[in-house]
């Protein structure tokens, strides 16, 4: 059993909110910020919905959409559009085209435009069953409002600089404004820093892996603008390509306002705004993961991070990205696999 804040159990949605998948899945941890757990799991590099704390209580107590869309400011902010409700992820800068023989052909499903925010608002407001989904996703920078700025100085910043400094966390890199519409999906796929994710308004479901799921999620190669995205579509599994995402285990959790999930690095996340649930607000906090020493036997988040910097080394070198998998399957076949 896990240790909670009294009102834990307090259900504001229903499964029915839910997309469907076929996966095997289990709770994520739930503790109050001051049970020492909380560091325990951290220390683990493990999950752990953390319910209590005051990380973000200055937007609890403000930022609705009216308030934001009249303080974040007047320039341009980051909006993707999609004519489904997933949300694929993709590099910009590994986008080839048809006339570089060594890439791949692309055609994300959704696109990235600058929007004014009171534009974004009444998209999201008067949008229609058939138009294209929206969802913004902005660094808190000098650009936005002060009143905005105001809030985000008042974060509790002691509380989230204590994290960093006890799991020995590099610096922080970015803090992302997330508004969402009701049933947005960002598809499973993992980065590179650790990730405290506050929910500030609506609901979001979270779905996690280990690591250790790597070969279960089938990620798209290095050099593909998909990079560190599973090319399993949850929805509708092609069990004939992808036959060991038979096998994925994971964890979940639906976080509500004021909770804080730490998603940590290289663990695999797909998260979806509920549906029928209303606009979902998040900001996350991105920490550098620090210097690593290797020790043996070796961690599931250190074999990832080593078996994408062989995959880089040798696209490098090879200069054609489908050179890379002959090259490796030439390497290991009779000589490192079980006969």
């Amino acid at each position: 059993m896990t240790s909670c804040d009294k009102d834990c159990d307090k259900k504001r949605w229903d499964s029915s909110q839910l997309r469907k998948y076929d996966l095997g899945l289990e709770p994520i941890p739930r503790y109050h910020y001051q049970d020492p757990k909380v560091d325990e799991l951290i220390k683990k590099n493990q999950p752990v919905l953390i319910t209590g704390s005051k990380l973000v209580e200055s937007a609890l107590q403000k930022w609705s959409l009216e308030y934001l869309e009249k303080n974040l400011g007047k320039s341009g902010y980051t909006v993707y559009l999609s004519r489904n409700h997933k949300f694929k992820y993709f590099d910009e800068k590994k986008m080839l085209t048809k006339t570089n023989q060594k890439g791949v052909e692309f055609t994300p499903i959704s696109k990235r435009v600058d929007m004014k925010v009171s534009d974004f608002m009444k998209r999201l407001k008067e949008w229609k069953r058939g138009e294209e989904r929206i969802y913004l996703q902005q660094p808190l920078n000098s650009t936005v409002g002060p009143s905005i700025v105001e809030d985000y100085m008042k974060f509790d910043w002691p509380f989230v600089t204590s994290k960093k400094t006890k799991h020995n966390w590099g610096e922080l890199t970015s803090n992302v404004l997330f508004i969402s519409m009701e049933g947005n999906v960002t598809p499973c796929h993992y980065d590179e820093q650790q990730n405290l994710f506050a929910q500030i308004h609506g609901y979001k479901r979270c779905i996690l892996f280990s690591p250790d799921q790597f070969e279960y999620l089938y990620p798209h190669p290095v050099y593909h603008p998909h990079d560190r995205q599973s090319m399993v579509d949850f929805e509708r599994p092609d069990y004939a390509r992808f036959p060991k995402f038979r096998n994925v285990r994971g964890v979940e959790t639906v976080i509500e306002p004021g909770d804080v999930l730490y998603i940590p690095k290289y663990w695999w996340h797909h998260v979806e705004s509920l549906m029928r649930g209303g606009p979902t607000i998040t900001v996350n906090f991105w920490y550098k993961g620090g210097p690593t020493t290797l020790e043996y036997p070796l961690m599931d988040h250190q074999k990832v991070s080593i078996m994408r910097n062989v995959e880089k080394m040798l696209l490098e070198v090879l200069q054609d990205p489908k050179e890379v998998g002959p090259l490796l399957r030439s390497m290991v076949i009779g000589r490192y696999t079980e006969q």
